[in-house]
């Protein structure tokens, strides 16, 4: 069941600009930048472009598309970032050390389907299969015997056998989006397959905290390692209201948004927004646009997102203003709204 108030636009929100922004900074190639001249990484390019597809600049979100399935590599991968000034070999950045991280490729699959369900474009879902089957198959190759999925895959091959809580639950939301593109085109062995693993991930989120973080230091004073299991569908019900009503006091901080870390002066667009979709989806609608509307203080003249507002030294900090920012603020406008056809894909379990 939709939690949706009819009727509101992007415009209505004051996001207009934000669209704007996000295809501004785009590249000619199709990549999307976090900021003009700046770095970039594809789980937010993909953030971005779902910004773009709910703003209807469809044809802008094709090229961001297209530009993962350029860059992709033979075994499903992507670098984990990207972007100028300074490129490294076959486009990796050269200011990080070359690694093929599971939880940024695979977001791919996210964006796919939500830009088919904004649009209805099956052609275009055609055209992306093999992009989406590839990095789909290089997380579940990356797939432990318990259930999690390694972080990441050095420059020489070497895998990385430890695991993110954040980063395997949007693996999970990955391999269910994927999933509906392999039903919805008629490859049921592939969705069988990640259906199988995607079980068996969730369970390793919800019962096997011993496999995560194993090899350095906890991450569960990062909020995504709060309400990531919630945002991508790992738990719901009662179980999710309960695990973002036992984080509330250590993150959120009431007029402001939500910290990025529990014990850091911070709060972040970012993260509020995700959060905001969290609690759209468990039905606390009313919370999560109260969270949505602060967050609007933290915008410049132009109305698109800083970062975030370091509220001890009262400032914006960093000062930059990410395209993954303003995607993500569109994605929660769009979770509460109804503005694409795509609203309710965090938020309904059903259109998985």
């Amino acid at each position: 069941m939709s939690n949706l108030s009819s009727g509101e636009s992007l415009a209505d929100w004051g996001l207009e600009p934000a669209v704007d922004y996000i295809e501004r900074v785009q590249r000619p190639d199709g990549l999307i930048l976090w900021y003009p001249d700046g770095p970039a990484d594809p789980w937010d390019h993909v953030e971005s472009a779902m910004g773009l597809s709910v703003g209807g600049r469809h044809e802008a979100a094709r090229r961001a598309y297209r530009w993962v399935a350029d860059a992709q590599h033979d075994d499903g991968a992507l670098w984990a970032t990207y972007g100028e000034p300074d490129e490294g070999d076959d486009g990796a950045h050269a200011g990080d050390e070359p690694r093929k991280e599971t939880h940024r490729s695979a977001y791919v699959a996210v964006g796919a389907w939500h830009h088919y369900l904004c649009t209805g474009d099956r052609e275009f879902l055609e055209e992306l299969w093999p992009t989406v089957r590839d990095a789909l198959e290089f997380a579940c190759d990356r797939q432990a015997p318990t259930g999690e999925v390694y972080w990441t895959v050095g420059a020489d091959g070497e895998v990385y056998e430890d695991a993110l809580i954040s980063g395997c639950a949007s693996i999970y939301k990955s391999l269910a989006c994927g999933a509906a593109i392999a039903g919805e085109l008629g490859h049921e062995e592939r969705r069988d397959r990640w259906l199988e693993a995607r079980t068996h991930l969730g369970e390793a989120i919800r019962s096997r905290p011993d496999r995560f973080d194993r090899t350095w230091e906890s991450k569960s004073r990062y909020a995504m390692d709060w309400f990531y299991p919630v945002l991508c569908g790992v738990m719901t019900g009662d179980s999710a209201r309960d695990r973002l009503e036992e984080g509330m006091d250590r993150f959120l901080e009431v007029g402001l948004g939500c910290r990025c870390v529990s014990d850091e002066p911070w709060v972040t667009v970012a993260e509020s927004c995700e959060l905001v979709v969290s609690l759209a989806a468990v039905g606390r609608t009313e919370r999560a646009r109260e969270i949505l509307e602060w967050l609007f203080q933290w915008t410049d003249d132009e109305g698109i997102f800083w970062t975030g507002y370091q509220f001890e030294d009262e400032e914006f900090w960093p000062g930059e203003r990410p395209t993954w920012t303003c995607g993500a603020a569109v994605l929660a406008a769009d979770a509460l709204s109804g503005v694409s056809g795509a609203a309710d894909l965090f938020t309904d379990p059903v259109s998985e």
